[in-house]
Formats: C-alpha cells, sequence, structure tokens
C-alpha cells in the first residue's frame, strides 16, 4: 500500500482519472445494457457510514447522474444480529445531507428473500448446491487453505430430493443454528478460496428489524449480493478491491442461475492517516465511551464531521480530488480538512471570538461611550457585506496575544508595545493589573491612539501585529469545543502486535468555558458555520446547544499545523 497526497490544486483539466467511466463509456459504444446505467450503493446497516463510504456514495450515484441513469440504495440487510433500525435512518439521513437521491424509495436485500430462496432451490434442482450437515469448525477445515487443496465435504453428493427436503425443513424451522447449511457445489480445489463450495444460507433464529419472524435461514453476503443487482437490473455493480476475488463466484452464480448478469467493477477503498475505518473498531470506540457516541466529531463518520461543521459540498469536493483508483493508497488526513477549509473561506462568515479572555481597560478612553465599528463579513465574498460591532472602553482579547515578558520577534502585546485592535484602533499597553494573592494577572492597562481609527483620518502610524478582540460590555458567553484528530498515529490499526486504543490522542478535545463572542453570534442556529477570525472555522453543535448554553465545535483550524509538526519530526 503506497502513501499519496492528493494535489490540492486540481483544475478541470488535471483531474484524477476515473477508470470506470472508461469502461462505461466503451460499454455505452457497444450499447451493452441498451446505453442503461444502473448502479447500487448497497451499505449493511450495522453501523453508522464513515467517510470511505462517503468516497463510494459520490461515486455510485454521481456516476448514475453522469450518464442521466439511476443508482438504487439497497440496504444489504442479511444479518440480523448486527443489524438495526437506528442504522438504517441513519444512513438516509447521511446520504440526504450528501445530497443524493435514489428515487421513490430505498431498497433492501430482505425485499428479495423469496426469489433468492426460489433460485437457491433452482441450484439444488441443477445439482449446483447442497446441504451441508458438517460443523462450522469442520466446513472450516475442509476448506483448506490458499496453497492446499479443500476436502469434499461427505455430504456433497446427497441426493436432489433430500437437499429439497431439508432445505425446506430449514426454512420451516425444524432446526438449530449451526445444524446444516447450503452450499454451492463447485470447486474444492480451486485456488480461489471464494470458490470452494461457498455458504449460501445458514440457520438464524432471530427476528428481522423488517421481515421479524419470518425468516429463520438468512442469505450470505455473496449469495445475496450479485442476485439482488440482477433483480434490480443492475449494469455497473461498483465495489472495492477486497471483493476481486468474489467476482468469479458473483459471475457463477448468476451464470448458473441465466439471469441478468451485472458486471462487477472493483476500486481501491479510501484509506486515510490517522484514522480507522473498521466498523467494527468504530464501534468499540462508542461503546467503550472513547468518543461521545457515533456523531462525535473526532470520529471519521459522516454524522460526526456533519457535527463538526463539515460541508456535504467539502466532502463532495474530497471524494473527486481522490479520485478512483486500482490499487489501494493512504490519502494523507491533511487533504480533507484542507477540503473543508478552502470551502467554508469562501462561504463562511467572519467573526471575533476570545477563546481565553484577559480584560483590556482602555484607561483614556471616555467612560460610557460606545462606538461601532465597521466589520468585513467575508473578505472573499463582497456580497455578504459588513456588519457593525460595538466597541467600549473595556475590551476583552485572547491570552495568547499577550506575553508580560516576551520572547525575540514577538509582535503582539507586551507591556510598553502597541498593537492594531481589528478594525479599530492602535493601542498600548501600560500596566500589568494583577491578584496580589495569586499573583495571576487580572487585566491590562492600556491607552488608545484616537487619530488611528481604522479607514478613518490621515494618519500613518503603523504596527507590526493585528489581533482581534471583543466589547466586554455587548460580549455574550460560550463554550467552545476544540476537536483535533483522534489518533496521534498515521496508522492506528497498522501494528497488529499494539492495541489500536494505545494510540488515542489524549488531547483530541478541550473544552473552553465562558469564552466571549460577539453580539453577531446571539442568533447564531444549530449547525451554522463560522469563521472566528485568526482562530479557524467553528460551527454550532447540534447536541450539546441549549437556549442557555451555546456551544461551538472547531471545524478546522486556519492552518494545516499536524502538517508542520510532521515536516518537523522528518527532518
Amino acid at each position: 500500500m503506497s502513501t499519496e497526497t492528493s494535489n490540492m490544486g486540481n483544475s478541470e483539466d488535471n483531474k484524477p482519472s476515473n477508470f470506470i467511466k472508461e469502461i462505461i463509456n466503451k460499454d455505452i459504444d457497444n450499447n451493452k445494457n441498451n446505453g442503461r446505467v444502473i448502479t447500487r450503493f448497497p451499505p449493511e446497516p450495522n453501523g453508522y457510514l464513515h467517510i470511505g463510504h462517503a468516497k463510494s456514495i459520490c461515486l455510485n450515484f454521481g456516476l448514475a447522474s453522469e450518464y442521466n441513469g439511476k443508482c438504487n440504495l439497497r440496504f444489504d440487510d442479511t444479518n440480523p444480529t448486527k443489524e438495526e433500525q437506528e442504522y438504517v435512518d441513519s444512513i438516509i439521513e447521511d446520504i440526504r445531507w450528501l445530497g443524493f437521491h435514489w428515487g421513490e424509495k430505498e431498497l433492501y436485500a430482505s425485499d428479495y428473500f423469496d426469489e433468492l430462496f426460489e433460485y437457491a432451490v433452482k441450484l439444488i434442482k441443477k445439482g449446483k448446491a447442497y446441504i451441508d450437515s458438517s460443523d462450522g469448525d469442520q466446513i472450516k477445515e475442509m476448506r483448506g487453505m490458499p496453497t492446499k487443496p479443500g476436502i469434499e465435504s461427505p455430504y456433497r453428493n446427497r441426493a436432489v430430493e433430500e437437499n429439497l427436503d431439508l432445505f425446506m425443513r430449514m426454512k420451516n424451522g425444524e432446526f438449530k443454528d449451526g445444524e446444516h447449511v447450503l452450499r454451492a457445489k463447485i470447486d474444492m480445489s480451486s485456488p480461489n478460496m471464494n470458490m470452494r463450495d461457498p455458504i449460501m444460507y445458514r440457520i438464524k433464529h432471530a427476528t428481522h428489524h423488517r421481515t421479524g419472524d419470518k425468516w429463520c435461514i438468512y442469505p450470505m453476503y455473496d449469495w445475496a449480493h450479485g442476485q439482488s443487482d440482477s433483480i434490480e437490473g443492475i449494469t455497473h455493480s461498483i465495489c472495492t478491491l477486497e471483493f476481486e476475488n468474489h467476482r468469479p463466484l458473483y459471475d457463477w452464480f448468476v451464470k448458473e442461475l441465466e439471469i441478468h448478469h451485472p458486471q462487477q467493477i472493483e476500486f481501491a477503498r479510501l484509506n486515510m492517516s490517522y484514522t480507522i475505518m473498521s466498523k467494527r473498531k468504530l464501534l468499540q470506540l462508542v461503546e467503550d465511551k472513547h468518543v461521545d457516541g457515533w456523531d462525535d466529531p473526532r470520529m471519521p463518520t459522516i454524522s460526526g464531521l456533519r457535527r463538526r461543521g463539515y460541508t456535504p459540498e467539502a466532502i463532495r469536493n474530497f471524494a473527486e480530488m481522490v479520485g478512483v483508483a486500482k490499487r489501494d493508497n493512504v490519502i494523507d488526513y491533511s487533504l480533507l480538512e484542507y477540503s473543508v477549509r478552502d470551502h467554508l473561506n469562501k462561504q463562511a462568515q467572519r467573526v471575533m471570538s476570545v477563546l481565553r479572555p484577559i480584560k483590556v481597560i482602555l484607561t483614556n478612553y471616555p467612560e460610557g461611550q460606545i462606538e461601532e465599528m465597521e466589520a468585513v463579513n467575508n473578505p472573499e465574498d463582497e456580497t455578504m457585506g459588513t456588519r457593525m460591532l460595538p466597541f467600549s472602553r473595556e475590551l476583552f482579547i485572547d491570552m495568547d496575544d499577550f506575553k508580560e515578558d516576551p520572547p525575540k520577534k514577538y509582535y503582539r502585546l507586551s507591556p510598553g508595545s502597541e498593537v492594531r485592535l481589528r478594525y479599530a484602533y492602535i493601542i498600548k499597553c501600560d500596566e500589568v493589573i494583577k491578584d496580589p494573592a495569586t499573583g495571576e494577572i487580572i487585566a491590562l492597562h492600556c491607552s488608545y491612539d484616537p487619530e488611528t481609527k481604522s479607514g478613518v483620518g490621515t494618519s500613518t502610524k503603523k504596527v507590526k501585529a493585528t489581533i482581534h478582540w471583543v466589547s466586554a460590555q455587548h460580549a455574550i458567553e460560550a463554550e467552545v469545543r476544540l476537536y483535533d484528530r483522534l489518533f496521534n498515529s498515521s496508522d492506528p490499526a497498522g501494528d497488529k502486535e499494539v492495541d489500536f486504543l494505545s494510540h488515542i490522542n489524549k488531547d483530541s478535545l478541550e473544552i473552553l468555558k465562558n469564552c466571549k463572542i460577539e453580539p453577531f453570534l446571539k442568533n447564531a442556529k444549530i449547525g451554522e458555520r463560522f469563521q472566528f477570525e485568526r482562530l479557524g472555522y467553528f460551527a454550532v453543535d447540534n447536541k450539546n446547544t441549549t437556549t442557555d448554553n451555546l456551544v461551538f465545535n472547531r471545524t478546522a483550524t486556519l492552518k494545516d499545523a499536524w502538517t508542520k509538526i510532521e515536516n518537523a519530526k522528518n527532518k
């Protein structure tokens, strides 16, 4: 597996190639499928969708749209013990949020359980499937190894009538879980392990979230997948590379059944640094409470990214930049962050927010006076206009913008130094006020230069730094959550000898209380995104925000700090 960082400046002329489109174009030229393009996205409802699924969603729905075709949303609900309606609902919400639609209704593999059963009966009658009464360990042992042929089951040559009788009795619930399975009769010496008499049905006395207790036998994925594609008239069954070795079995089933034959095409799944994509591991993070649910903003789930403040446009653009590859690679996480910065930079409202406030008192500013300073809402979009910021004698600035004993080349505020307040005046720090008991700084006494108001007058006075601020009298309190990457390791699951949980970044969440934000944000709505000037992009949290507590999640910093860290490590 290689590591790649995609070009962040992809233009129309140098977009990543898409070999799947080349296949579809050739099919259309040859009038295959009468020129139709029908794809599908087939998630298993056993967890929430993640950024890897988003790539597949964008690919399948995008191709259908580009070729004036259709993309079905079909749930692979063949394992009732792991599937829940909650997951179905979350998947539907995620795909709609990304901006894709699938027609009148979503589909389910369970819609076809009756037809799949009849297809299985057809294979039994053809002598191409049989009931195996061996237990799971015996079947596993008989399959052999990739370098060693398998051994035929002693039940492999049961009579067709006996197989049909047992299969019907399995369906009717006469047997316990694991007592029998239905297997395809193919080739136990095949070098492809998937062709060594794969299991088609197993007994599971479990209630299905849609079919209830109608069934106690459930189809395996390899059996349900291709036949469901065929029933729906899918033309191009697009899946990830791990299913490449399953394609001969996919083709064998539809050929033996003599039904519509979709074309399976494999592409490289999305692997991303500092991230895990395993649903099992993501579920472990949730169940062990390492994160605050599937939608925790540190999770790579679509719902987590949405809550963090990502936009559907940013995710779709990311999928476009990543492209469609034939071999596995690793995409740097910074590309995803670049994508959301690039989009929010163009559309996010700029605002002032002080996360770690320290009070500034302008001793020479008239008490009780309030001015309004004109601020630009977004310099990238003039149509967004301006707003007015209240300015008063007492302000808040960020602690990070003041040092009592500054190092060399420190240009922000320090005793005796001057800075400009964004959209306002130049101020000078005259005195540091401390708590006599603790020595903690509680306020800065400063003076302002009335001749230096931004955009007014003829003052030519210049300073080397501009900092943000809010009026203490008008500031609103808010809680701000600074989310960072969940893992410190670029490949947290790569070392099989080390528990991936050991790579969790203990500093991935910092909660700041009593932050001070400008009054413009008083009516901010859940999900709205803003750029806090000089600090990054933030979104109103949809889970913790209440009428009495406004909570913002950091979506992304203004710059890629992690790349700088990694570059420093590698020097």
